[in-house]
């Protein structure tokens, strides 16, 4: 993403798949918003565009819109539930609109299922918002500031957006775990529900609530049975013939994996067990494996596998 910052329009350019397209973002200053729907493209100043050294050969679509930054008090009232642009809205300059709208949609639909499916009693859909509000109202706050920071106007603003901020940020990024992290946080992989009720347990670096940290050693890769939307159980070593009892009875799928030093640096203590949600998020993290706090999670949440 390239950006500028200068006190003409404010402009965010992302690139798209193929030679020469991208997707501009911009504020227009000085237009009356009841005439933004007569916006026409020749009518946004050029003066980021040419600092960046952009020539727009063709403009495929072009749309104006008013930003909003809002979360609805509830995701849920009896049968009806919010998700996505109609629970949370805010600038799309960040990038975050559709990861955050399909992390709802997954966190619902694998409780609708089960509730549906008489495997879950309906307090299971009290989760949904619980798990997801939080995030929501932090994520809009976050990205309210930073558009108001990109788009101030005045002498400091001006300070802070044209030299204070590029060379904050430049001198952060040059460091692997500072893009590291703003990748992890762009991607929303760091997202996790660790206080939530159905979220138990520590083992190594991982909690219950976190997202299944992603590992590929030795030509196995962890994630490739999080395909299926399915209750699962992960081992990072020996699976126990107790376990394996205690999975087969159910029919959970089991999944043991030989623990490697990749595992161990992605936070993955040796001899780790995972009892993984639908949705590829670790409701259940132990030490070692043990069926009776397994059987003490299902029954407490009244849940089935």
């Amino acid at each position: 993403m390239h950006v500028d910052l200068d006190d003409a329009d404010f402009l965010a350019v992302f690139p798209l798949a193929g030679q020469g397209r991208g997707r501009l973002i911009g504020t227009v200053k000085g237009q009356p918003v009841n005439g933004s729907d007569a916006l026409r493209f020749e009518d946004v100043n050029d003066r980021a565009i040419r600092s960046l050294k952009l020539e727009i050969a063709k403009t495929n679509w072009f749309s104006t819109y008013r930003v909003h930054h809002r979360v609805a008090d509830h995701f849920r009232k009896g049968r009806a539930f919010l998700l996505g642009d109609a629970a949370h809205i805010h600038s799309p300059a960040g990038g975050q609109g559709m990861n955050t709208g399909i992390g709802d949609a997954i966190n619902l639909a694998w409780k609708l299922k089960a509730v549906l499916d008489a495997k879950a009693p309906q307090a299971l859909l009290d989760s949904y918002e619980s798990e997801r509000i939080g995030f929501a109202r932090r994520l809009v706050a976050t990205t309210d500031q930073a558009f108001t920071l990109a788009t101030a106007e005045g002498g400091f603003a001006n300070f802070v957006r044209l030299w204070l901020a590029p060379t904050a940020l430049s001198s952060v990024f040059a460091f692997e775990t500072a893009r590291e992290f703003a990748f992890r946080t762009v991607s929303q992989v760091n997202v996790n529900y660790r206080r939530g009720p159905l979220s138990a347990g520590k083992a190594g670096g991982v909690h219950g609530g976190d997202r299944l940290p992603w590992v590929a050693a030795d030509g196995v890769d962890n994630h490739q049975f999080l395909s299926e939307p399915v209750w699962q159980a992960h081992v990072y070593g020996e699976a126990n013939p107790d376990l394996r009892r205690w999975c087969a009875s159910r029919r959970l799928p089991l999944h043991a994996f030989v623990w490697t030093p990749r595992h161990g640096h992605a936070g993955i203590a040796r001899g780790a067990f995972f009892l993984m949600r639908p949705d590829s998020y670790v409701a259940l993290a132990q030490e070692t494996a043990s069926t009776e706090t397994l059987d003490r999670y299902f029954v407490e949440r009244g849940l089935s596998p």
